[in-house]
């Protein structure tokens, strides 16, 4: 099986040339192992992944294996769709959303010897306009902690500068007001949060939409309307014990297609990866578009 992994070696918190050659050893004794014909390549900028992963399938590569955090694991998928080349996933990141989804082992060479052994099954992709995203997509106050988040320098990552910027994001954030369309059912909303959940957890515990499922064929929608910033942080608890719905003012549904408008630039995210979009932007979901290793 010819085989070809993608690492990225800054990935996660405090990552350094240590840890990136590390995990090249992990995958290359794996590779040893097995008598596995597998190519081996570090990242080096982003969009990087991305290339990689299309030379990979130009040179019929059977499985790809990703060794980085979300925007890594994004690129990958991205040019992995709409292919019968699954992905395999070793997680490295901040967060680890995805790989939590499909219960993938944190410890790397369980992840890596899984990756390589394991079954393939096929997962939704969700659409943010033309951007794609495996796990969730947002927009509001998350889009904007991403947006912060990813402008930190190299290993100044990890979950504590995530959640340090979280709380003063909380602060000061300020909601905007929306008109929202799901699944033609069309109205305004002045929200802290709007996000699309294909897979359930943002990563480290914190989690979105308990009953998502990655190959259901619909989104799951969260809209959390404004309120004070003491009722963020109260409210805020449910994100941890995955009770959402508890909290007041908050909409849950499961959708196949969504449009939001506002006046102005829309801050968003996908897999943790930022963007701006300009006053409107559609949401839809491409069933079974990805196959993953599991």
């Amino acid at each position: 099986m010819k085989v070809a992994a993608i690492i990225n070696p800054i990935s996660g918190a405090g990552a350094d040339t240590r840890a990136a050659e590390q995990r090249r050893a992990l995958i290359a004794d794996a590779f040893d192992r097995r008598s596995v014909r597998g190519t081996l390549h570090f990242t080096e900028r982003a969009g990087h992944a991305r290339e990689l992963a299309r030379a990979a399938i130009n040179h019929r590569a059977r499985l790809v294996i990703v060794c980085g955090g979300p925007g890594t694991v994004n690129e990958v998928g991205t040019a992995l769709m709409g292919t019968r080349t699954p992905l395999g996933l070793v997680p490295a990141g901040s967060g680890n959303g995805l790989p939590a989804a499909l219960s993938c082992s944190i410890d790397p060479r369980l992840a890596i010897d899984r990756a390589l052994d394991g079954t393939s099954r096929a997962i939704d992709a969700g659409m943010l306009g033309n951007r794609p995203f495996f796990n969730i997509a947002g927009i509001g106050v998350d889009a904007r902690i991403a947006a912060l988040f990813n402008t930190r320098e190299r290993g100044a990552r990890g979950r504590w500068p995530y959640v340090l910027i979280g709380i003063r994001e909380g602060c000061r954030y300020v909601s905007r007001d929306y008109e929202l369309d799901l699944d033609g059912d069309a109205g305004p909303v002045r929200a802290l949060l709007i996000a699309f959940a294909n897979g359930g957890e943002y990563g480290n515990g914190i989690k979105l939409c308990a009953r998502a499922r990655l190959d259901d064929g619909v989104l799951d929608a969260m809209v959390v309307e404004e309120r004070s910033v003491l009722a963020r942080f109260w409210h805020a608890r449910h994100l941890a014990k995955g009770t959402p719905h508890r909290a007041p003012r908050v909409t849950l549904r499961q959708i196949r297609r969504a449009v939001v408008r506002t006046n102005g630039p829309i801050e968003y995210h996908v897999d943790g990866e930022p963007g701006v979009a300009d006053e409107a932007i559609e949401m839809g979901i491409r069933p079974g578009a990805l196959w993953v290793r599991v």
